[in-house]
């Protein structure tokens, strides 16, 4: 039987309706972030250092396992367009299986986390309070994969709302825990960055909680731990495939910006503030792109389980209109207004505010451009996992970010003399080329469907 093909508007809304929560949730999750920052900045500002180099070190090893989750997505999107239960469980059992066997390997290292990072430079007094950080959120890497995998199997089957609602009170309880564990409200012990790492592994132990009982309750069908313990290497094989190189992907882009912020501060503290703000900008936009991506990746896993090539195409059309539409109205607001934006991050009565005012402003107007090509890349990434080709995706990026962005950055910025402005073209011109050569992966080869 021909699927009925759908219009534009069609798969605009459901692009929308599925995207929006995904929206939401990714924002509610960089809120979380943000409040860390704000109130261990708050309390003091090693602490807050130590913190920001221990989360680094945590985001590193996480990113990867990441991957396996979000291998879950097109996998089960297409067996459940096939409406093959069982293969939905198969899956989603063996993206957990590996989140856990990952996150578990992984977090060995955290146990010297003080020698490590005093090895590569960081400062003794950091070194020490960001491995007492570490010692708790060490427990953490396994249930936020988990986490992952849960978002994953949901977001495929479409059931977006409980993912947003999980991490909007993750975000309104941490706070609150914040409050109490760091400063030693409430009648709690002050515990300063001990209350901050516990604040974050109890968030997300209460988020698994959340999903897996929502799961159990709303979608008794799928009997998502029946046999739990059961292994399924052919399966396991195919999660591993898609996932690793998806977690690869993410950590040759976020390589990249970490590199960035490095070669930032051999300008000086005032560029690294300004990169910082931007980046924060750029950040909080960004989310909105991953997820729209993230809805493409399911529309694409279901168009791919139905074979349904001409709901692919004008899916992945949609899509890519939809996040290009939101970027020009964020590059037009970063262009219109660069000096409130850049305004918002900086003390009124700072000494520096001038200087850091310039910096930011000029970082800001590239940020502009950096809207269009890395909504574009985002795009083309999800489209491409929902077509389960996520391989040379991983080559490409790393061969743009890598190869192509970083070096050219280095040479923009340093021996051409365009300082942090250079840093950010170089950057630019890394995502334009990651976004032109996964475009034409995607609708050169990926878009076509075997019948």
């Amino acid at each position: 039987m021909t699927p009925v093909a759908q219009t534009y508007n069609e798969h605009a809304r459901a692009i929308w309706t599925l995207g929006m929560p995904l929206i939401l949730s990714n924002l509610a999750q960089f809120a979380i972030h943000i409040t860390d920052t704000i109130m261990l900045g708050w309390y003091d500002v090693t602490a807050l250092a130590a913190s920001t180099i221990a989360g680094t070190m945590f985001f590193i090893t996480f990113i990867v396992g990441v991957g396996f989750g979000q291998a879950v997505t097109p996998l089960v999107a297409a067996a459940a367009e096939e409406n093959d239960d069982v293969q939905v469980r198969r899956v989603t059992r063996m993206g957990l299986w590996l989140s856990v066997f990952y996150g578990a390997i992984v977090t060995v290292p955290y146990f010297w986390a003080e020698q490590i990072l005093v090895a590569i430079g960081q400062d003794p007094a950091v070194a020490a309070l960001a491995h007492v950080y570490l010692q708790i959120v060490i427990w953490q890497m396994v249930p936020a994969l988990i986490v992952m995998v849960m978002k994953s199997f949901l977001a495929a089957l479409e059931h977006t709302t409980i993912i947003l609602w999980s991490t909007i009170g993750a975000a309104v309880l941490n706070p609150f825990i914040n409050y109490a564990l760091i400063f030693g409200n409430w009648g709690a012990p002050e515990m300063g960055i001990r209350g901050a790492a516990i604040a974050s592994l109890t968030v997300t132990i209460a988020t698994v909680l959340v999903l897996l009982i929502y799961t159990l309750r709303r979608l008794p069908q799928f009997q998502l731990f029946r046999n739990i313990w059961r292994s399924d290497t052919e399966v396991m094989g195919r999660v591993f495939r898609i996932g690793l190189p998806i977690g690869l992907t993410s950590l040759a882009e976020g390589g990249m910006f970490s590199a960035s912020a490095v070669m930032m501060g051999w300008i000086g503290p005032i560029a690294l503030a300004a990169h910082g703000i931007a980046i924060q900008l750029a950040g909080l936009t960004f989310m909105v792109h991953i997820g729209f991506s993230q809805a493409a990746t399911v529309r694409a896993g279901r168009a791919l389980g139905r074979k349904d090539e001409p709901s692919l195409r004008r899916g992945g059309i949609t899509a890519i209109v939809m996040s290009s539409i939101f970027a020009l109205l964020t590059s037009a607001l970063f262009v219109l207004f660069p000096e409130a934006l850049v305004s918002l991050f900086i003390d009124p009565a700072e000494p520096d505010r001038t200087a850091l005012l310039g910096v930011g402003v000029s970082l800001i107007i590239v940020a502009a451009l950096f809207q269009l090509v890395d909504g574009l890349q985002v795009m083309a990434l999800g489209l491409l996992r929902g077509v389960q080709d996520t391989t040379v995706p991983m080559l490409v990026a790393t061969f743009s970010y890598w190869v192509v962005g970083l070096p050219i950055s280095y040479v923009l910025g340093f021996p051409l003399g365009f300082g942090g402005v250079g840093l950010w073209l170089g950057l630019v011109l890394g995502l334009a080329l990651a976004a032109v050569l996964l475009s034409w992966r995607f609708w050169g080869r990926s878009v076509r469907i075997e019948t």
